[in-house]
C-alpha cells in the first residue's frame, strides 16, 4: 500500500509542478518547464518550437531573442545584465547611488535558430549566438559565436563545426535534406 501511495504522490507532484507548459503567446509549439525562472518577460522575443527545460534562470530585462527550434537544457543561466562590478566599487552606497552605475553591464542576447545550450552553461550579457550552434555543458559564453560552431569551456572556445556530424547524419537520412536546408540555407559538405 505504501509503495502505491508513493507512486501516486510522485505522479501528482509531476502533474502539478514539473510538467511542461505549451503554447506561449506567438509560439504555440514552444515548451517551457514551470521550474524555469524568466525575469523581464517583456524583453523576451520567443520563436516557435523552442524547448526550455528545468531549473533555468533566464533574464530578458535588457532584451533576449531566442530563435526557432532552440533547445535550452537544464540549469542554464542567461543574463542580460550584471551588477557585481558596480556593487564591488560602490559597496554599501550601491543602493543609494545617483547617476550611472560604474562597471554596470547591460546588453541584449540573441540565440540563433536550432541552437542547443547544454546543461549548467552561462550565457553572458551582449552575447550573440549564431544559428545551429552547440554550446557544450558547463560552458561560459561571452561575445560572438559563429553559425554552426561547437563551443566548450570557460570561457567558451570553438572546438568544432556541427556541419561535420550533420553531413554524416544526412548521408544516412537523405530524405531529411530539404528540412535541414529550409533552416540552414545550405547542405553541409
Amino acid at each position: 500500500m505504501r509503495a502505491w501511495l508513493n507512486r501516486c504522490r510522485r505522479a501528482l507532484w509531476r502533474v502539478l509542478f514539473f510538467r511542461m507548459l505549451f503554447g506561449e503567446q506567438g509560439a504555440p509549439m514552444s515548451r517551457i518547464a514551470p521550474s524555469s525562472c524568466i525575469e523581464g518577460e517583456a524583453g523576451l522575443v520567443l520563436a516557435d518550437h523552442v524547448f526550455i527545460g528545468q531549473f533555468n534562470f533566464i533574464d530578458a530585462t535588457a532584451g533576449l531573442t531566442i530563435g526557432e527550434g532552440v533547445q535550452i537544457t537544464n540549469f542554464v543561466s542567461i543574463v542580460t545584465h550584471s551588477s557585481h562590478r558596480s556593487i564591488r566599487l560602490l559597496g554599501r552606497s550601491y543602493s543609494t547611488h545617483q547617476g550611472p552605475m560604474p562597471g554596470y553591464i547591460k546588453a541584449p542576447i540573441s540565440i540563433g535558430a536550432y541552437s542547443f545550450i547544454g546543461p549548467h552553461s552561462l550565457i553572458e550579457a551582449g552575447s550573440r549566438i549564431g544559428r545551429g550552434v552547440v554550446i557544450c555543458a558547463y560552458s561560459q559564453v561571452r561575445g560572438e559565436v559563429p553559425d554552426f560552431a561547437i563551443m566548450a569551456g570557460q570561457p567558451a572556445r570553438q572546438i568544432g563545426d556541427v556541419r561535420e556530424s550533420d553531413a554524416k547524419l544526412l548521408t544516412l537520412h537523405p530524405e531529411l535534406a530539404p528540412h535541414y536546408q529550409a533552416w540552414a540555407g545550405e547542405l553541409p559538405q
